[in-house]
Parts: structure tokens; C-alpha cells; sequence
């Protein structure tokens, strides 16, 4: 296979590069594809799937685009300050390279159909879209858009002008004028539907087209003035609500008709219409309602393929389009779905079919050049071709796959095929010749690693889920896995095969390291395993064939000293053969078998290997160096290195060895290979074969002969096969001669176990499925595992083990066992004994446990819990103070007057104050400067006034005396509110119509606050009084209940008592502490607060009993009751003792005793009545004292009324003022709205007049482009006549009709032909015109050449005569040609000149608009400081209207009432004056109406007389009157005429039924004839019937003679005659017109010519 060029020294050259890209496929001819991969640009043929490639010398190649009419692909580098390079198929040669302004990557790259056209697209910073003519290397045009990322770029087929550009979401038509050498980008996007599919027209926000100006809330400006914004940040600013997510494309596609169709990821197909750039939805036609059942039945058969598959439903969601590709039939699309649908679009609906059915996601979708196969292109990889008009099944056209390459390998002998693997799982099969793809086995799991066998044609594949797959490549057209070997569950990090093909060593993570037997003959058997106690980085093996050893050598990363570790151990044939010597029952090596040794060196390391000689070389990880060192067998604690060589590269490095050891290859992060000399170290070769943005190299592998390298990329998808270009010829021999030799020592174990290999039978397993978790089963007979499939090599390993010691030590574990259980029942035991015992005898639970060691840890386990859930708790605790700080702060702490409510006693009815904040220092500072500034002001107003005139200032103060009391209402009224009256100071305030700065406003605003501030002031002190009234009206209620209790004890009566307490409302301190009684939680003490909680209760205890031990006052009580006189309370408590002998009966009474009795007697009824008495004055006491609290608190609740209506009025003072603040903020801000539009239109105006400067300069360059090409024109049609005139001078000596017919030969043009069209009739972008002048003067020249030929020569013409003839013709005809392609030209200028005048005048329209919105906007400040907003205070009731319909007051004008009322005085004292005039006039008038009156009465008298008599006279007198008149009998007269009547009523009554009988008689004869012409009818139908069947019969017998074919071709004849008639009549009126005109022609020439003819 031929390379391209891309060698960059002499040592090494690309002998071929294999991978493939999903993206960026493209055809340069009709059988070759190229795309990018990695640094390299591949070219294959898709007949003989050979592959060529061009290197991008810089690295990767960045965007790609090729053209397969000019073939030529255009690419770009990566590097700093991108270039742009162009080069021609099929010699792979450079045609252009391009270097524009972009500094760090080109995204988008598109070559136009046809012409030398490239757009290309730069990213961050610059965003610039550039249009190039790379045939001449010039940039014709460049336009930026910052910020925009490009998703797809493509030029219109039919017209390279036109661009389409893409974003994620937006798309952009970019048209290409041009005029003369001149080229200009304009910009018009298009506006995309919503998510939805809606599409809503483009709304300018900058200009808004309606305004809604309003009187009171001022102009309607544009949402950028009201943000404040201004620049071009205000004319593309977008209001978040406005904001309307678009539809975002995902593959678009021209027309011929210069349409695009465009695919969106929410489902919808876009139409769009380059022209006017306008958007439009197709919408899919309706089928019929049995396509619509079919269409259900399908899409449920494949929702439910694509469940079994893996894939998720879309659940009815539209079809996205990935992928379109127009052709003359129709649109071909295809998207996740994997299928390739056909849409039949005719205007705005549309029609699919399914053509092919891939199941893999497809991303692109190609025709080839000549339009006759599609290709599809999915995500995985694999191409299908799929030909549209024999409309089969799609084609596999390749299987490769789109995931990176993991690793690759030279398969034995090692100089025929070599082998790769992906990440995704997939083996692949070259030829090392010219890297033919010959093979590929999907392993259906991640793989992690590769190497092949060196005895065998084997290959080993290590996965991600720890398996080694093994695969037989005997042939290598048909590779198959013959065994898995699953190690272990760790991931396979690399596969490592000694020399001999004896060993297979195998790196897992956690320091693993497995060896297997390589043969196949030992099915690939475990050997055994190391661990190893660091992380391994890399492994070398080298083998000792005299002494049949294999010496394995690993690099360790020590974490603890960040320093490298070699650890070197060595393998023998006799661990094969005996391995159980050698491994433990757990299948591990022993250390001392291994004979391990370790060396520690002096710097990190990122790879190692080691040569033959003791010599190990190392890549430093910390610093760009390859170290040297030399294992001696000296004990050392640290080798040094011996040389440091230091290597260009960067990032980490990886060293590989030649087999020989002959050559050192170093790779690192930047994708550059350098093989050194392993003796001397100097540098043999380096190759640039990939790239850092790539990820540099993954891999590096030499082929056992020395002659190819296996280079393959980290994420670049390439892999590179290369070959030495110029070596020296004792190094190709010294690796010929060692491939030579280990040939021969592995070619009979290499025949043996390939014949071993292919016996094997194939490993069947299900890639797809996932692992089986283990569950072996285990007999106690065999001891062996019956179940193994899920199982690692390592956990049957262990599995034996344990099931070797359970049988070991069986019987003693059946002891522990027992023994265990005694000891569980004997503590049971103890634990039932513990729960007899006394309290104070108890054991604690914990102390039964025997186990402390767990028992500790459990309450370790536990106190960490107890600490970490009161640490949260703190935490929580801890947020939830702070949260309180602040609020208090805010709500309490910073406030100088807390917020407090005030209640009525008796009453629902609450008052609460203004809680109030201190005044900051600038806030009372600004108001101090306002203050003076206001004294000012009014000091110096006042001055003025000083200077005034005397008679003016007595005027003035006549008028104010006058209107003492008016003004006095009237003040409140202009001030807008009442605020003085609740203690606010307005004096100070600026008048209301004083306002007209801004100044004025900003100072007025700061007072009106004060203002507030004072009336809530004044409102906070009565507040307070009537809150310390309320203290103490509450404690006058507490002390009247003493007293009440105190008469309720001597009453003995149980009554509760009101007694008034401040709410949390009146007292809001109270929240902020919280009360013991609030806590409803049980209170948690520690041991010492409970210990001193009781002993401060006994010593309160004790203090109460010593406070009543009393001696004096319970001597005091037992003697006299406590007190030491009688009291009048204490009556109540006074009883008479009865006498002694009350307790004998009253016959034993004597006479004494019966005295005493009546005494005692008497005595207790005076009592009795003392104790009512006094009880009865109790209860008034208790009367009086109620009734005076009830009367105090009613008292206070009216005060607390007064005060609410107090608090009312004073809302709605501050509300007024409040309202003048809001008015006055609202006119600044309208202020500075009007300022930010002003100057955002200003900025505008200016951005603008620079864009009319360019565009004049534009117009300028258009016109002097026209005028200049308006000369050449007119030059080129006088030089035409010349030509003309010339034939006619030259040739007007031959005779009359040979002239006539070379006249008509030389104005003959001949027919081009369309070769084009011929070749490319599917293509529907070829067009038959040419692409520029010399193209059709050649194409037109092939066409003269027939008309050139002596066929065509006259009769009669000398051959001399007819070449010159023949000069002269073309002579004309390319001047023809040149007149017509200077005409196209000049009217290309001219419409740019045209639309450059177009533009001009929307700009100076723009513009205009502009000047004119300035001055409204200056008219609208000016109109709005003179209308200001007033506010005034009116009465209700004041103002009245008479209907419901509200004035119209936006012309009105506010005036000053004096001047009203003085207008007033004058009218009335006018209007009194008309009132007398208009009442003399009103007495005068009345008496000449009142004669009037009586003259029109006296009028319509005579006339109602004379109507009187007329209507006597002429009275009118009938027949019937007359009879009236004079019969006497008049009744009998009417009577009789009656009778004779209703006699000759009768008559007529009879004759009507005779009428109607005869009818009815004629009636049923006319149905009797309707019968008989129905049966006549039916027997004509039968006859008619017959008739049709004889006519068919003889049309049949016509058909069957065939006389249709003789009266078609009469037919036919006669069309002929008819066309020849009518192009006979053509023709004659064409020689007319020519004779016509060369009769002019003969008029024009001169006498001698004349009569020549």
C-alpha cells in the first residue's frame, strides 16, 4: 500500500494505518472513501478495501471535508495557529496550504460543489466564519460570531454563494456577494420553531412597533431601557419570560431547488426557504385507516424487538433525525432507530416508506459521486451500502469497528499477520504486507489486554471481569475462542509471553501476577500466583534458553518514598512438569522457588525493561529522562542510575525492547515514537505517528524479524504499521540472523501445538450474558466441586482449602461446639439465679459477657454513635441559635422602639405602636444637609420677596387677610395630606408643584421620610401613655381584689375574681425567655444537679419550718385568737357560749336557769342580727369596688378606642406620604429610564453612522466595480458589430447564394452538449451551465469543431475560402461568449450595487427613526417635568358628576383658585347685568306674543269654519244609505235578499260535487294508463338488455380483427401532415424575417455592392 507523504527523518516510514471514524465520512471518487483518524487521513477503496493515507505532520487532524467533484479533501492541524492544507486525489499531492487569523482550532471545514470555494469556521476565541479560493490561496471574505459554537457547515450545491451554518440551536443562511474582486458575507438567520412547532413571528424589543403611552405612568418603553442597559447588550437583550427554547437541528440537507431540509432532536422535519429565509413544518400525510392499523401492528413488533435487544421504548415519541441525504426521488433519513426511511415530500406534507431496517443507530447517511448506492454509517462502526434503485436490503460494506485499539501483536513467525484488539471487546486480523483487514471476532466483553503466542498461533485476550479468552488464529480468515480461563475477579491489566512461548504471565490489579502454561497441549493451565505488596507498573520478561530459565522482572511504585522498586523472580520448565513442588495448597509460589530479588533505584519510574546483560533502562515519571542502570549482585539499599539521557517528550513514557534487544523504543503522551540504539543510546529513528490531543501512544510492539513496529494510540483510533527506511546492513542481519535462530528452536513446538490448536473444539459461550455467581455444591464423598462454571481459578483454590480443613479438624470442632453450648446453657442458668437475688446483690447484665474484647468494641461502636448523633445535635442546635441571633438582631436588638400591642379590657379590640429602627449616622447626616439646603432655599426665596414693590407686597397681604379662612382648608388640600395635624412638620416640605429637578425630588423624598418618621414618633408617645395607664389601672384592679378577697373570706364565699394580665402581645419580652413551665420534656439532670437540686429543697424545707416557729405568736393565738383588741371584722367570728345546763331537759330548768336562757336567748338574736348587718355591708363594699373597676377599665377601653382611631388616622397619614414617596420614585425612575433610552440611542445613532461610513464605502467600491466593467462591455458589443461587419466586408465578393447560406452558417450556433448531465443523470446538483469563461469557450470550441468540418462546406466554396470562413466564425463566437459572461457579471455588480443602495436607504430610514424617537424622547422629559403629579385631599362628597362616565382630564391645566374665583366674580357681575336686560326684554316680548296669539286663535277659527261647510258640500251618499233613507222597512228588505242568498248557495254547492265526481272518474283512467306504460317500459328494458349484450359481442369481434392499429396509424399520418404544415409555416415566416432584414442590410450598402449581388 502507498503512504502519503509524512515521513519526518530517514529511519522509519509508514507502511500502512488502519481504524475508522463514524464521523467525517466523505467520497472523493465514486469507489473511494476517505475520513480522518488519529494524524492521518485514510483513503479506501470500497472494491478492493485497500487503504492509503496522508499524515498531518503537525498532529491530529482536526475538521475534514473532501470533495469528490474536484476530489480534493481539505484538513486542518491542531496545532498553534492552525493551517489549513488541501490535497489532490488520487496522487495524494498538496495543492494549497491556507493560513487564516485562527489561534487555536478549526471546527468546521466545507468545500463548495463546485469552484475552488472553502468555508471554514475557527472556535473560541475568534468564532470566525472565512470563505477561501484555495485554488489561489486567497481568503475572500470574513465575518465573526463570538461565542457561537458550529455544529455543521455546508454550501448550497446549486449556488456556492449561499451557505448554510448550524448551531445547537440556530441556523444561519450566509449569502457571498461579489463585486468585481470584492466578496462580502451577509448574515440572515432564520427563525427556528419552538419545541413545540410553533412558529412565532421575530419581535423587535429594541424598536417595539405598537407604544401605549399612558398619562399617568408616563411613555412605553422598551424592556432594555427599563433594565438599564444600554450598547449592544440592550439591543440583544431578551427578557427571561420571552425566552423561547428552540427546536435544536441535528442534520440538515440541500435541494436542487436550493431548499434545506433539517432534522430536529424534538422529532420535527424543517423546511426552509433560502430565499426568504422562512421556516416551515412538514407535517406527515394521514394514511388510510387500514395503512394507519398495519402501521400500529409494526411499530409494536419493533417497540417490542427493541425491548428484547436492550433498548428502551420511545413510547410514541417522533422519529429524530440523525442523518439526511437528498437525491431526484426524494429525502433519505435515518436516526437511533436504525432504519432508513424514504420521504415523499410534496409541499408541506410528506409520505414515508422503509427501505432497509439495520438495527444500529445510524449517524450519517452518503451517496456516492454517481448517485447509485447510499451508504449508511452507524455508530458501531459498520457501513452498509444500500442501492436506491433496486431498492433490496442494505449491504454489509464493512465491519471494522469505531472503538479505540487496545493493544496489538505480530502473530507467529511474526512477519505475515499481526493482531489487534478494542476496548469494546473486538479482535481484528491484518495482513502485515499492506494491512489488509482480513478477519474480526467480537468477544462480546471489555478487554483490557492482548498478546500473542509465540509456540503457537494462539492469542491471549485478558477482560475487565478478570477472564482470559484464548483464540485459535491458525486461520487467520476465521478466528474462534478455544478456551476462557477465568483467574480471578480482578481486571487483567496485561498479558506477557516469554520468548519460548513456555509461560504466560499475567498483571492483575492489587500486586496479582498469574502464570499460566502458553501451550495449548496443557489447555492453558494456572500454574500458580504472586502477590506482591505495591502497585505494579510495568513487567519485562526475558529467557534464558541455555539454561531454561525465564526471568521476569516487575516495576513497583512505593507510595511511601515515591521512589521505583525492581522485584526480579525466575521461572523454570520444572514448575510446568512438577507443579505442586512449587505452590502452596492456596496455589500461591513459593518466595523461595521464585528466587526473588529486589533493588530499589533513586527515581520514580513510569516503565522499565530489562536487557539481557543486567542492564535495565527506566522512563522517569517526575522528569523527561531515560535512566540507565546496571543490576550488579551487590546488596545495596539504593541503585543509582549510571547515565541519564534526557528525551524530548513529555508525560509519563513507555519503553519497549526489540526481541534481540537490539533497539530501545520510547513513547510518551505526545504521540512520538524515538528508537534508540539500547547500547550506545543514540537516536536511530523518530516517527510523529500520533498526537497529544489523541492521548499520545498506548502501545508499541517490534516484529520478532526487527523489520515493522505496531504503534496504536491512546484515543485516536489509529493503528500504525511501520517499517525501516534506510538502516544499516549488520543491524538488519544481527536481527535476521536471531529471528533465524529462535525460528528454528520454536518451529517443532510451534507445528505440535498448532496441530493441538485447531483440534480444539470451539468455546461456545454467550458474550451477552453476565457472569454466574458461584454456588458450588460440595460432597462429603468425592470432596470434589460439581458446580464450577461461575467460579475464578483462585476461589476453587480457596474452596479446596477450606474444604480440606473442615474435613481436617472435624472432630474438633465438633468439641468446641459442644462445649460451647454447655457454657451458653451454664450462664442461662447463672442469669436466671442473678434474677432471684436481691436488688443490692444484682449483677449488671454487661458483667455475664465473656467476650470483653467485643463487648468494648460494641460500646466504642456505641459512644461513637452517642457522639457523632450529639454532634449533629450541637450542630443543629448550634444553626438554630444563630438563625435566632438574627432574628432578634433584625427583629428586636436593632430596634429603638420594640413592637408592642395595647388591648381594651372589655373589648375585642387591640391597638399596636410603630416599631421603630435608630436612625443611622448617614441617614440623619443626609437629612441635615437636606434641612440647610432647604433653609436656603427658603431663606433666599424670602429675600426675593423683600425686593418686590411696596403696592405688590400690600396687595398681597390684603388678599391673604381676606382668604384667611379659605386658605386655611385650602392648605390641607394642596399638601395632599394631614400630617401636621398628627405630628408631622410639612413646613419644611418643597411645594408640590415646585418639583421639577431632580435634585428637588431626591431632597423631597428624604423630608416626606422624616415627616413619617415624626408622626410615627408622636404616635409611639401617646402610645406609651396609654400603656403606663393601663400598668397601673391593672395594678388598682389587683389591689381593689384584695380587698374583695379579703370580704369574700368573711363572707365564706368561693367566687373567682377577674383579674387582668398583660398577652405576649403587651409584653413581648416574654418570647424571649422561655419559662419552666413551657418545657414539657422532662428535664435531664447529671447525678451532681440532682444531689444539689435536693439539698437546696432541705434547706428550704427547714427555713419554712423556722419562719413558723413562733413562740410569741402562737402564745398570742392559743390566748386571744391572734389579736390583741376586738375588731369590727371579727364579729363574724364572735359566738355566745350556751349555759351549762342547756344539755339537762327543760323540766329540770329552775326559774334561774329558765332567765338565763331567755337572757342567752336574747343575746344571740342580737348578735345574728349584728352579723347581718355586717354582712350586708360586706356585700356593698364588694358592690361599690366592682362596679368602680368595671367603671375604670370601661374608661380605658374608650381611650384604647380613641386611640385606634388615632392609629388610623395616622395609617392613612402615612399612606399619603407614602404615596408622594412612591409618586416621586416612580418619576425618577420614569427619569431614568428616559436616560438610559437616550443614551442607548445615542450609542445606537453612532454605531450606526459608523456602519453608514462602511456602506458608503461599499457603494463606492460597487460603483467604480460597475463602472469599470460597464467599459470592457461596451467595448466587447462594438467589437462584436466590427466582427460582423467584417464578415460581411470580406466575403461579399462570392456570389448570391453562396453568400445567403454562409450568412446562415455563420449566424448557425451550435448545440454544447452536456456531458455532465450524461454521466451524472441521478446526481440532482449537476447543473449544464459552465463555471466560468474559459470553461464554456472550450466547451464551445469542442462543439465548433463538427460544424468545422468539410461535411459542412457549401458547394462551390474553395477550401481556403471556407477555413477562413471558419476563423471568422469562431472568431465571433467567442467574442459572443465574452460579451454574455461580461453581461452576467456586470448585473451580478449591479444587483450588489443595487442591494448596497437597498441597505443605504434602510440605514438612513433606520437612522432617521432614530432622530425622531431623540426628539420625542426629549419632548417626553420636557412634558414630564412640567406635568407633574399632585396630590390633593378632597372631601367626600365634594366632587359630583353628573353622568357615570368619568372626564377626560389630559388636557386640562392646573391653576391657582384665586384666579378662578376673581373669573368668578366678573361672570356673575356680568350675568346679573344680563339678567335685568334679558327679564325688560322678557315683559316687552310678552305682550306682543300674547296679541300674536289671540290673531293666530281668531285665524284657525275662519279656517275650521270654511272646512265646516266644504265637508257639507261635498258629503258622499251610497246605495245602501239611499235604501236606508227611504224604505220604511228596511230589516225585512235585508232579510229577503239573505233567503236569496243561501238558496242560490245551495246550487252552487250541488254543482261542485257533481265537478268533483267527474275528477275522480278521470283519475282512475289516467292509472290504468300509468300501469300499461310501466309493463311496456319493463318489456323495452328486456330488449335493451340483449341489445348490450350484441353490441359487446361485436366489440369483441372488433378488438379481435385489430382495425384500431390502421385507424391510429390514419391517425397518426395526419399528425404528421399537420406538424409538417405547420413548420413549413415557421420556417416561411422565418425567411421572411430574414429577408426583411437583409433587405435593410442591402439598403445600407453601397452602390458597388449592390450590384455584385
Amino acid at each position: 500500500m502507498a503512504a502519503g507523504p509524512g515521513s519526518e527523518g530517514p529511519g522509519l516510514e509508514v507502511s500502512w494505518v488502519q481504524g475508522f471514524s463514524n464521523k467525517n465520512l466523505a467520497f472523493v471518487n465514486n469507489q473511494t472513501l476517505c475520513y480522518p483518524c488519529g494524524n492521518y487521513i485514510l483513503f479506501l477503496d470500497i472494491q478492493t478495501r485497500k487503504t492509503r493515507a496522508v499524515q498531518c505532520q503537525s498532529g491530529q487532524v482536526g475538521a475534514f471535508a473532501a470533495n469528490a467533484n474536484s476530489q480534493v479533501v481539505a484538513f486542518s492541524d491542531r496545532q498553534l495557529n492552525p493551517l489549513i492544507h488541501i490535497y489532490a486525489f488520487p496522487e495524494l499531492r498538496k495543492v494549497a496550504e491556507l493560513k487564516g487569523d485562527a489561534q487555536l482550532d478549526y471546527t468546521l471545514l466545507a468545500l463548495s460543489f463546485k469552484g475552488p470555494y472553502l468555508a471554514s469556521y475557527s472556535s473560541i476565541p475568534e468564532f470566525v466564519l472565512s470563505v477561501w479560493n484555495w485554488q489561489e490561496n486567497i481568503l475572500l471574505c470574513s465575518e465573526s460570531q463570538p461565542g457561537l459554537t458550529g455544529a455543521s457547515l455546508s454550501f448550497n450545491p446549486m449556488n456556492w454563494q449561499q451557505l448554510c451554518f448550524v448551531a445547537e440551536s440556530s441556523v444561519t443562511i450566509w449569502c457571498i456577494e461579489r463585486s468585481k474582486d470584492e466578496h462580502l458575507l451577509t448574515r440572515h438567520p432564520v427563525e427556528l420553531p419552538d419545541e413545540h412547532g410553533a412558529i412565532s413571528p421575530h419581535e423587535d424589543l429594541f424598536f417595539p412597533l405598537f407604544r401605549n403611552d399612558d398619562p399617568y405612568y408616563g411613555p412605553d418603553l422598551p424592556i432594555s431601557a427599563i433594565a438599564g442597559l444600554e450598547g449592544e447588550e440592550a439591543e440583544t437583550f431578551v427578557p427571561r419570560n420571552c425566552i423561547k427554547t428552540s427546536v435544536h437541528p441535528t442534520a440538515h440537507c440541500w435541494t436542487a431547488a436550493s431548499e434545506i431540509y433539517m432534522g430536529c432532536r424534538e422529532g420535527y422535519v424543517l423546511a426552509i426557504d433560502t430565499e426568504e429565509y422562512s421556516v416551515s413544518v412538514l407535517q406527515q400525510k394521514a394514511p388510510p385507516e387500514y395503512m394507519q392499523k398495519v402501521g400500529d401492528v409494526v411499530s409494536y413488533i419493533r417497540s417490542r424487538v427493541q425491548k428484547k435487544k436492550g433498548y428502551k421504548p420511545s413510547n410514541g415519541e417522533k422519529t429524530v433525525l440523525l442523518a439526511m441525504a437528498f437525491c431526484n426521488e426524494g429525502l433519505y433519513a435515518a436516526g437511533h432507530e436504525g432504519i432508513l426511511t424514504f420521504y415523499h415530500i410534496k409541499d408541506l406534507e410528506y409520505e414515508t416508506k422503509i427501505c432497509a431496517n439495520i438495527s444500529q443507530p445510524i449517524s450519517s447517511l452518503i451517496f456516492s459521486p454517481d448517485y447509485t448506492s447510499l451508504l449508511l454509517v452507524t455508530d458501531q462502526g459498520t457501513v452498509y451500502s444500500y442501492r436506491p434503485a433496486h431498492s433490496g436490503e442494505a449491504v454489509k460494506l464493512l465491519d471494522t469497528s469505531s472503538s479505540c485499539f487496545l493493544a496489538a501483536d505480530f502473530l507467529t513467525p511474526g512477519n505475515n499477520y499481526c493482531v489487534s484488539v478494542t476496548i469494546a471487546g473486538e479482535v481484528q486480523v491484518w495482513s502485515l504486507e499492506d494491512g489488509t483487514f482480513l478477519s474480526k471476532l467480537n468477544l462480546g466483553t471489555e478487554a483490557t489486554s492482548m498478546a500473542c503466542c509465540p509456540s503457537s498461533n494462539s492469542v491471549a485476550v485478558g477482560t475487565q471481569r478478570g477472564q482470559i479468552c484464548f483464540l485459535d488464529v491458525t486461520k487467520a480468515e476465521a478466528p474462534r475462542v478455544v478456551h476462557r480461563t477465568f483467574v480471578s475477579k480482578l481486571p487483567v491489566l496485561s498479558l506477557h509471553y516469554d520468548q519460548s512461548g513456555q509461560f504466560l504471565i499475567a498483571r492483575a490489579t492489587e500486586g496479582h501476577i498469574f502464570i499460566l502454561d502458553a501451550r495449548p497441549s496443557k489447555l492453558f493451565q494456572v500454574l500458580g500466583y504472586i502477590v506482591l505488596a505495591d502497585e505494579v507498573l510495568h513487567l519485562s520478561v526475558i529467557s534464558d534458553f541455555k539454561n531454561d530459565l525465564v526471568e521476569v522482572m516487575v516495576l513497583l511504585h512505593v507510595a511511601e518514598v515515591q521512589k521505583a522498586r525492581l522485584e526480579i523472580f525466575r521461572l523454570s520448565s520444572a514448575m510446568i512438569t512438577d507443579n505442586d513442588k512449587y505452590v502452596n495448597e492456596q496455589g500461591m509460589f513459593n518466595a523461595s522457588d521464585l528466587k526473588k530479588k529486589q533493588y530499589d533505584l533513586d527515581l520514580p519510574l513510569s516503565s522499565a525493561v530489562r536487557l539481557k546483560d543486567k542492564i535495565v533502562y527506566g522512563y522517569c515519571s517526575c522528569a523527561p529522562f531515560i535512566c540507565k542502570y546496571h543490576l550488579s549482585a551487590e546488596n545495596k539499599l539504593e541503585f543509582s542510575s549510571e547515565k541519564k539521557i534526557p528525551s524530548k517528550q513529555f508525560g509519563s513514557g513507555l519503553l519497549c525492547s526489540s526481541p534481540n534487544s537490539q533497539w530501545l523504543a520510547a513513547a510518551a503522551k505526545d504521540g512520538v515514537l524515538f528508537i534508540y540504539n539500547s547500547s550506545t543510546l543514540d537516536i536511530l529513528a523518530q516517527k510523529h505517528c500520533h498526537s497529544y490531543q489523541g492521548g499520545g501512544i498506548r502501545s508499541t510492539v517490534f516484529s520478532l524479524d526487527g523489520n515493522f513496529i505496531l504503534v496504536n494510540g491512546e484515543n485516536d483510533c489509529a493503528l500504525v504499521c511501520l517499517k525501516w527506511k534506510e538502516i544499516k546492513e549488520t543491524e538488519v542481519e544481527e536481527a535476521a540472523l536471531y529471528w533465524k535462530s529462535l525460528r528454528d528452536i520454536l518451529n517443532k513446538s510451534t507445528s505440535d501445538e498448532n496441530s493441538v490448536l485447531k483440534s480444539m473444539a470451539e468455546w461456545n459461550f454467550d458474550p451477552e450474558t453476565p457472569l454466574k455467581s458461584f454456588n458450588a455444591q460440595v460432597t462429603e464423598e468425592d470432596g470434589d466441586i460439581t458446580d464450577t462454571d461461575g467460579m475464578t481459578w483462585l476461589g476453587q483454590k480457596i474452596q479446596k482449602v477450606m474444604r480440606e480443613e473442615t474435613q481436617r479438624f472435624a472432630n474438633q470442632k465438633e468439641e468446641l461446639q459442644m462445649g460451647i453450648r454447655k457454657l451458653r446453657e451454664t450462664i442461662q442458668q447463672m442469669l436466671h439465679e442473678n434474677e432471684q437475688v436481691p436488688d443490692i446483690e444484682k449483677l449488671e447484665h454487661w458483667e455475664f459477657n465473656l467476650d470483653l474484647e467485643e463487648q468494648e468494641q460494641v460500646q466504642a461502636v456505641a459512644e461513637e454513635d452517642v457522639a457523632r448523633a450529639r454532634r449533629e445535635m450541637e450542630m443543629e442546635t448550634l444553626s438554630y441559635c444563630y438563625l435566632q441571633d438574627l432574628i432578634k438582631y433584625e427583629c428586636w436588638d436593632d430596634m429603638c422602639v420594640k413592637g408592642r400591642a395595647v388591648k381594651c379590657f372589655h373589648m375585642d379590640c387591640e391597638v399596636w405602636n410603630y416599631p421603630l429602627k435608630e436612625r443611622s449616622k448617614e441617614e440623619m447626616e443626609t437629612l441635615k444637609k437636606v434641612l440647610q439646603l432647604k433653609q436656603t432655599e427658603t431663606a433666599d426665596l424670602q429675600a426675593q420677596k423683600k425686593n418686590l414693590d411696596s403696592e405688590t407686597a400690600l396687595s398681597e397681604e390684603g388678599e391673604k387677610a381676606a382668604r384667611k379662612v379659605t386658605d386655611g382648608g385650602a392648605s390641607f388640600c394642596l399638601n395632599g395630606s394631614l400630617s401636621s395635624q398628627y405630628g408631622g412638620d410639612t413646613s419644611l416640605l418643597y411645594h408640590q408643584c415646585d418639583l421639577h429637578t431632580k435634585e428637588q425630588k431626591l431632597n423631597q423624598t428624604i423630608l416626606l421620610k422624616d415627616v413619617i418618621y415624626k408622626v410615627k414618633t408622636a404616635f409611639n408617645e401617646e402610645f406609651d401613655m396609654v400603656v403606663q395607664q393601663k400598668e397601673q389601672e391593672i395594678a388598682r384592679v389587683k389591689e381593689r381584689n384584695l380587698k374583695i378577697q379579703e370580704i369574700l373570706e368573711q363572707l365564706d364565699l368561693q367566687v373567682e375574681l377577674w383579674e387582668p394580665v398583660l398577652t405576649d402581645d403587651e409584653m413581648p419580652e416574654r418570647a424571649l425567655t422561655v419559662q419552666d413551665s413551657e418545657i414539657k420534656a422532662e428535664k435531664y439532670m447529671t447525678q451532681e444537679e440532682k444531689e444539689q437540686a435536693e439539698m437546696q429543697a432541705k434547706l428550704e424545707r427547714e427555713r419554712r419550718l423556722a419562719a413558723t416557729d413562733d413562740e410569741r405568736l402562737r402564745a398570742l393565738d392559743d390566748m386571744m385568737g391572734g389579736v390583741l383588741e376586738i375588731r369590727r371584722e371579727d364579729i363574724l367570728k364572735m359566738d355566745i357560749p350556751p349555759p351549762v345546763f342547756v344539755s339537762r331537759p327543760e323540766d329540770l330548768w329552775t326559774e334561774e336557769e329558765k332567765k338565763i336562757f331567755e337572757e342567752y336567748e336574747k343575746k344571740v338574736k342580737e348578735l345574728n342580727e349584728e352579723k347581718e348587718d355586717y354582712r350586708q355591708f360586706l356585700r356593698n363594699e364588694w358592690n361599690k369596688i366592682e362596679a368602680s373597676i368595671k367603671e375604670t377599665t370601661q374608661n380605658f377601653d374608650e381611650i384604647v378606642c380613641k386611640l385606634s382611631e388615632k392609629k388610623l388616622k395616622s395609617q392613612m397619614v402615612i399612606y399619603q406620604e407614602e404615596l408622594k414617596i412612591i409618586n416621586l420614585i416612580y418619576a425618577l425612575l420614569l427619569d431614568e429610564e428616559l436616560d438610559t433610552r437616550e443614551a442607548g440611542l445615542h450609542k445606537f445613532l453612532m454605531k450606526k453612522k459608523k456602519e453608514k461610513v462602511k456602506g458608503a464605502r461599499k457603494i463606492l467600491s460597487a460603483k467604480h466595480g460597475v463602472e469599470a466593467c460597464t467599459g470592457p462591455y461596451k467595448e466587447a458589443l462594438h467589437e462584436e458589430k466590427n466582427l460582423e461587419h467584417d464578415f460581411m466586408k470580406h466575403f461579399a465578393h462570392i456570389p448570391g447564394n453562396l453568400f445567403e447560406e454562409l450568412l446562415q452558417l455563420y449566424k448557425h450556433r451550435p448545440e454544447t452538449p452536456n456531458t455532465e448531465t450524461l454521466l451524472d443523470t441521478a446526481n440532482p446538483y449537476v447543473k449544464g451551465s459552465p463555471e466560468n469563461y474559459e470553461d464554456a469557450v472550450s466547451r464551445l470550441m469542442k462543439a465548433m469543431d463538427e460544424l468545422d468540418s468539410p461535411e459542412h462546406m457549401p458547394s462551390g466554396l474553395d477550401q481556403s475560402m471556407w477555413q477562413h470562413f471558419c476563423l471568422a466564425r469562431r472568431n465571433k463566437m467567442e467574442n459572443e461568449e465574452l460579451v454574455k459572461w461580461k453581461a452576467l457579471a456586470l448585473s451580478e455588480m449591479q444587483a450588489c450595487l443595487r442591494r448596497r443602495t437597498d441597505e443605504n436607504d434602510k440605514m438612513k430610514s433606520e437612522l432617521e427613526n432614530t432622530f425622531q424617537e431623540l426628539t420625542w424622547l426629549k419632548e417626553e422629559k420636557m412634558k414630564l417635568q412640567q406635568n407633574l403629579i399632585v396630590q390633593f385631599l378632597l372631601k367626600q362628597g365634594q366632587v359630583e358628576l353628573e353622568s357615570t362616565q368619568i372626564p377626560e382630564y389630559s388636557d386640562a391645566v392646573l391653576i391657582d383658585r384665586s384666579v378662578v374665583e376673581e373669573l368668578n366674580c366678573t361672570l356673575a357681575a356680568q350675568g346679573e347685568k344680563k339678567i335685568t336686560a334679558m327679564v325688560e326684554f322678557k315683559d316687552f316680548s310678552k305682550g306682543i306674543i300674547q296679541l300674536e296669539w289671540e290673531h293666530k286663535k281668531m285665524k284657525m277659527q275662519i279656517q275650521d269654519l270654511k272646512e265646516k261647510a266644504r265637508d257639507i258640500v261635498i258629503l258622499p251618499i251610497s246605495k245602501d244609505c239611499q235604501l236606508f233613507l227611504t224604505v220604511h222597512n228596511y230589516e225585512t228588505h235585508i232579510a229577503q235578499h239573505l233567503a236569496g242568498m243561501e238558496q242560490s248557495l245551495g246550487v252552487m254547492d250541488k254543482l261542485h260535487k257533481k265537478n268533483v265526481k267527474n275528477h275522480q272518474k278521470k283519475v282512475r283512467e289516467l292509472k290504468k294508463c300509468i300501469c300499461l306504460k310501466e309493463q311496456e317500459n319493463y318489456e323495452l328494458s328486456l330488449q335493451l338488455k340483449e341489445m348490450l349484450v350484441s353490441v359487446s359481442e361485436r366489440m369483441h369481434i372488433f378488438e379481435a380483427a385489430d382495425t384500431r392499429d390502421i385507424s391510429e396509424e390514419i391517425t397518426r399520418q395526419r399528425y404528421q401532415e399537420i406538424l409538417k404544415q405547420k413548420y413549413l409555416r415557421n420556417l416561411i415566416r422565418e425567411q421572411e424575417k430574414q429577408l426583411a432584414i437583409l433587405q435593410s442590410e442591402i439598403e445600407s450598402w453601397n452602390p458597388r455592392t449592390l450590384n455584385i449581388i
